[in-house]
């Protein structure tokens, strides 16, 4: 997305059409993803006032997409004219125009078993080429054409993220989560890692009442024996899963980090570990002790 998008509203536009089966869902749910307000199917004449609604909600939108679709009657003149009218209030808008072939299409439609919107009592062809003549002044018009016959959801995903994703929405969100065993396990977690291999600083008198945020407690944790190679081995498969993650399109990952109270092995390993997570270009990493304070 271009830098100079927002220069003058301090807020972002794109306009997100194109052919019906292309899609234009999936480019949505991924801009929803990328932290922007996404706005589906809006009538025309609607645009330009959200958009100011968002230009004046004081930093709360910064980016509004907006999904278009020939639903809308009059749709090509009427989109035009809305995009042509942003332009001039300074907005910029980017359009993001999404394709495939006839045959990719008519596949798409045939394994959902839905009509064209503009199949009407004819054949399922006879609509894709009415809507393809309806949108050629668009895609004329637009910034960014896809074809997305060849696309997997993953590969059309990571194409919008290049161009409309910011560097820190585009990393997989890590939650480190430390927790205690006999409070359960975390129902969230996608992945839990058991420290109870580790001593329990519990019996000894003078770490009992500290907790792993404590220096004395994090050093007792940390020097036992196969505690770094633990921390090193688990650092680097956590890397490689981050990468799967990203190359997947998934955005989220709850490590559950266990030990008995979740109070001192758990909630030291947890913050070492996420200190070295935060290091790695791909992750925005946060640290939550869900059983803290509960002993």
């Amino acid at each position: 997305m271009s830098a100079q998008a927002g220069e003058k509203s301090g807020i972002e536009v794109a306009v997100v059409t194109g052919l019906s089966g292309a899609g234009r869902s999936t480019a949505a749910k991924c801009l929803e993803d990328l932290g922007w307000f996404v706005v589906d199917n809006l009538p025309p004449e609607l645009i330009a006032t959200m958009v100011e609604l968002g230009a004046q909600a004081r930093g709360a939108i910064t980016r509004v997409a907006v999904v278009m679709d020939v639903r809308s009657r009059a749709f090509t003149d009427d989109l035009a004219a809305v995009i042509k009218d942003l332009d001039a209030r300074g907005y910029k808008p980017k359009v993001l125009f999404l394709e495939a072939t006839d045959d990719v299409l008519i596949r798409r439609f045939e394994s959902v078993r839905r009509g064209h919107p503009l199949q009407a009592d004819g054949r399922l062809q006879d609509g894709i080429e009415a809507e393809r003549v309806l949108l050629t002044p668009l895609r004329e018009e637009a910034d960014l054409v896809l074809d997305t016959s060849a696309l997997s959801v993953h590969q059309l995903r990571a194409k919008i993220e290049d161009t409309f994703g910011s560097e820190s929405a585009t990393r997989t969100r890590v939650t480190v989560l430390s927790f205690g065993y006999k409070y359960g396990l975390p129902m969230d977690a996608d992945l839990v890692m058991d420290v109870r291999f580790l001593p329990n600083p519990f019996w000894i008198p003078e770490l009992r009442e500290q907790t792993g945020l404590d220096g004395d407690v994090r050093n007792y944790v940390l020097t036992q024996e196969g505690a770094e190679e633990f921390l090193d081995r688990y650092h680097e498969l956590l890397r490689l899963i981050g990468a799967g993650y990203r190359r997947e399109g998934k955005r989220y990952l709850t490590l559950a980090v266990g030990c008995t109270g979740g109070k001192h092995r758990s909630v030291a390993i947890s913050e070492e570990l996420a200190s070295r997570l935060a290091a790695e270009d791909g992750m925005a990493v946060k640290v939550v002790h869900r059983d803290l304070g509960r002993e």
